[in-house]
């Protein structure tokens, strides 16, 4: 079905084939054809413009017209094909860059035994082991059909905290899905409309946020509440608020 709708437009007189835009579309609707970047189909194309900040020379940005309408399972079988054939985000230089968000990896738990055997002690206590379980985590870079959201314990984190806590993986991250992301920097908009994607389809069973103790860290907060309503998919969370220093400030539970 058609509809007038935000889409991307390129400029083909601008654009010289770099490839750049490919690797922030997390749907696959980029391509290199003749030199030229094009968007494959208007259905695999959402519009929010994570590929804008991209291009080198200015060649794409938004504009309203009709389109087919945005389509969530054209865009999973889209990028299932593109992995299956090794063709996700090609032709281009940087198509085989380990981020492209078209090659979603989930790693398979750790064994009993391997967990048995993980060190727990030394001269003091450590953490050891990553209790990452997929790949890709940043929000631009993860299309709202991942196989690894789906039924998931969702944890969404500013970045920062990842890097202030010490303990992240160990009292955050383990039996749960990351998305990271910045929400002073990134297009606040376009994570809302990514999680609204999320929480509409994924059937998100848990939600931690995990935010600084810096008042721009609030707006994350804001992101996932207005997502959850405009999904339709309101539910209470956890917040986990870390301090500049790597202490746990506080957590508590956030109601719908």
């Amino acid at each position: 079905m058609k509809m007038f709708r935000k889409i991307i437009e390129i400029d083909e007189a601008r654009c010289d084939g770099c490839g750049k835009c490919i690797l922030s579309c997390a749907e696959g609707a980029l391509r290199i054809v003749d030199n030229k970047a094009r968007v494959i189909g208007d259905r695999y194309c959402d519009g929010l413009g994570a590929c804008l900040g991209e291009c080198p020379r200015g060649a794409l940005r938004i504009v309203e017209r009709e389109a087919e309408d945005f389509d969530y399972q054209a865009v999973e079988a889209l990028l299932a094909s593109q992995q299956a054939t090794g063709q996700e985000h090609q032709p281009s230089a940087m198509a085989n860059c380990a981020c492209a968000s078209g090659t979603v990896v989930i790693s398979p738990p750790l064994t009993p035994c391997q967990q048995a055997n993980r060190p727990t002690s030394g001269p003091a206590p450590v953490d050891t082991g990553s209790a990452l379980g997929h790949w890709p985590v940043q929000i631009r870079l993860v299309p709202p059909t991942a196989p690894f959201l789906a039924g998931a314990d969702l944890l969404v984190a500013a970045d920062c905290t990842a890097f202030a806590y010490p303990h992240f993986h160990r009292d955050l991250l383990t039996g749960r899905v990351v998305l990271v992301g910045c929400p002073k920097f990134d297009d606040a908009e376009a994570y809302i409309q990514k999680f609204t994607g999320i929480f509409a389809s994924a059937g998100i069973k848990t939600l931690t946020l995990a935010i600084m103790e810096v008042p721009c860290c609030g707006a994350m907060r804001m992101i996932v509440s207005e997502a959850m309503q405009r999904a339709g998919r309101p539910m209470d969370f956890e917040e986990v608020v870390i301090g500049v220093r790597g202490d746990l400030v506080r957590r508590r539970r956030q109601a719908a």
